[in-house]
């Protein structure tokens, strides 16, 4: 696991100063080691975190006559199997590394080479010979890979704020990256929050020579033809493959452990890691003080009975805006999934005991976890109601009534009611924005200074995704719908958290839900073993029943949430008011204040439930103020 960087420049000298400054932006994600390859016109560096082959696994590493050069981020879990191919087909390697195996694969088969690779990863081969990079970045998107070109020169890194260090001045703000923000809670592929910014998506690699640049996807889901087989058949099926996806994952010459939500998915992966080590697994959660926010004691149940070495960290409102502005570094984008905040204390938790950590991160995309699965098709229906109902007399109500709105998204009358308007204003194939908890296209232009809005461009969001619904090769809504999740929500938000609040904890998370032939297998489950009634996951409950406390398994989905709505009304109170409206806030550029205000007030009122909102508004400020330090 490392953080990786690079420079081309065609037919110009390069700068070392420039691109060793970049490498020490992400110390963070590699402290054991750094590395550099310089040569006319191009240069990579990496900084190390040692997981596997400690003593022989520096990067950059070249091929035998070094043509070839090498950075590499992730983890390549088959190339113990692919090593004696390779060799048998003449290759020589020097080290034990996975990163080595990449360089031959591509002197193998070219850009072909990611095919051939099972694991997690963002990197760049410099082939000499050809005057050329190649780069590419791993199917799910769990590696990031950000770039820029700029007169004919490539610039890219892990991260975001090492990238910007190589250009002269900071680009300009790119406003509807800033509309999907509020929309989404995070930036989507391609996008940053910067003009002439990119990230490479997920599954892409990219080719760079003499200046030119190509991207091309090089792998997808297919969701036909459905599996056929007993449940039986499929669930024992299922237990194979997931069991190997996990040990596979637990190949590391350093401690490894789980992290532990008390939810199906990581309760899972931690039976799967009992069951598979001769040692007590060592298991990681992170909860509340608020009852019915916690899921520590789902947790417990699960660490007592497999016996696991357990810790746990309890996250109160005390460490949000101490943490804010680090995560706000880290991200170096603005990114408003409030769950961040205690993966980030679980992270720095878990790299006291361990280097490694496995985690459920996957499953609800892989086998229909989130309740809007089995939600979407009540909310065909409701929308089939008279207008007067859905479009005047329940949103009349919502306006009418209050609400505590201190619980779980989700619950309470009024957020239920709002939740049935904003179902009307929705397109029905963009799931994520009909259930989410942000800033709807009307919100925004109530929102946005007036002279900017045009240049927002506040209604992309919703046609975007429904164009990924339409290009997704399913027959059913369902399938439909998780192969949108799997190529928007997963690696535009899940996976960068992951990723991010690991890293800067130079903790190294591995997934095993994300074995991409597991999850090929799954996406052609039939959607009866996906989802039945009010309940997800049906095959996976199906193929685990007996290895989960029935507490655990009988529970719905929770989610990985936090209190922030009760907290903004009171302990935090203050400080949201400071930092959506207090002088000199960046905000003031973008919004006007008669909306930032309405939307505080609202909220400690009990109108609404704004918290996520308002949260999404300061970790704005907090970015926008400071983007010019990371």
């Amino acid at each position: 696991m490392c953080g990786i960087c690079g420079i081309t420049h065609p037919n110009q000298p390069l700068d070392p100063a420039v691109l060793q400054s970049m490498n020490a932006a992400i110390t963070h994600r590699g402290p054991d080691s750094d590395g550099f390859f310089h040569a006319p016109g191009v240069g990579l560096a990496m900084r190390r975190l040692a997981i596997i082959d400690l003593n022989t696994g520096d990067q950059p590493i070249p091929n035998e006559d070094e043509t070839l050069w090498i950075v590499f981020n992730g983890e390549i879990y088959n190339f113990p199997q692919l090593r004696p191919d390779l060799e048998h087909r003449g290759h020589h390697f020097r080290t034990h590394t996975d990163t080595e195996a990449i360089v031959h694969l591509y002197e193998e088969y070219g850009t072909n080479c990611v095919q051939h690779l099972r694991g997690m990863f963002a990197f760049a081969i410099w082939d000499a010979t050809r005057q050329r990079l190649f780069v590419a970045r791993d199917r799910f998107g769990q590696k990031p890979f950000y770039y820029t070109l700029q007169n004919g020169s490539l610039f890219f890194s892990s991260e975001l704020p090492s990238l910007l260090k190589a250009l002269p001045h900071l680009p300009e703000i790119h406003l509807p990256a800033i509309a999907q923000y509020l929309s989404l809670q995070y930036i989507p592929e391609p996008w940053t929050p910067y003009e002439g910014v990119f990230k490479l998506p997920a599954a892409h690699w990219g080719l760079w020579q003499a200046g030119n640049w190509q991207i091309e996807r090089y792998w997808d889901y297919g969701y036909e033809p459905k599996l056929s087989g007993s449940k039986a058949d499929l669930a024992a099926e299922l237990r194979h493959r997931l069991d190997e996806a996990v040990r596979i994952r637990l190949l590391s010459d350093v401690p490894l452990g789980a992290h532990l939500s008390g939810g199906i998915d990581s309760s899972v992966i931690v039976a799967l890691m009992a069951q598979a080590s001769s040692q007590p697994v060592k298991t990681f959660s992170v909860g509340f003080e608020e009852a019915s926010f916690s899921e520590l004691p789902y947790a417990r149940a699960v660490a007592q009975r497999y016996a696991t070495d357990h810790h746990e960290f309890v996250l109160t409102f005390g460490d949000i805006p101490a943490t804010l502005g680090k995560l706000a570094a880290y991200f170096g984008e603005p990114f408003a999934d409030p769950s961040a905040l205690p993966l980030y204390h679980l992270a720095r938790l878990t790299r006291e005991h361990v280097t490694v950590a496995l985690n459920g991160d996957g499953g609800d995309e892989a086998f229909a976890g989130y309740p809007r699965y089995w939600l979407d098709p009540w909310a065909d229906r409701y929308l089939r109601l008279p207008a007067f109902l859905t479009q005047k007399w329940i949103p009349g109500m919502a306006r009418l009534l209050p609400d505590r709105g201190d619980k779980p998204i989700g619950q309470g009358l009024v957020n239920g009611l709002q939740r049935l308007e904003q179902i009307v204003q929705i397109d029905p194939r963009a799931s994520l924005l009909r259930w989410g908890s942000y800033f709807s296209p009307a919100a925004q232009a109530d929102l946005w200074q007036p002279d900017l809005l045009a240049a927002a461009q506040i209604a992309q969001i919703e046609p975007w995704m429904v164009a990924q619904f339409e290009a997704a090769p399913a027959q059913t809504a369902l399938d439909r719908t998780l192969y949108t999740d799997i190529h928007t929500y997963l690696p535009g938000d899940l996976l960068v958290k992951a990723d991010r609040m690991t890293m800067a904890a130079s903790l190294e998370g591995r997934s095993p839900f994300l074995d991409h032939e597991l999850a090929a297998w799954a996406a052609r489950l039939p959607a009866d073993l996906r989802v039945s009634g009010r309940t997800g996951k049906i095959l996976l409950r199906e193929a685990f029943a007996d290895q989960l406390p029935p507490e655990v398994f009988n529970r719905g989905k929770q989610g990985f949430g936090i209190p922030v709505g009760s907290w903004f009304r009171g302990p935090l109170a203050g400080w949201a008011r400071e930092m959506l409206l207090g002088p000199g806030t960046p905000l003031d550029g973008w919004f006007t204040p008669v909306a930032r205000q309405r939307l505080l007030e609202e909220h400690l009122r009990g109108r609404a439930d704004h918290g996520k909102r308002i949260y999404a508004l300061i970790v704005l400020a907090l970015w926008a103020g400071n983007a010019q330090d990371f």
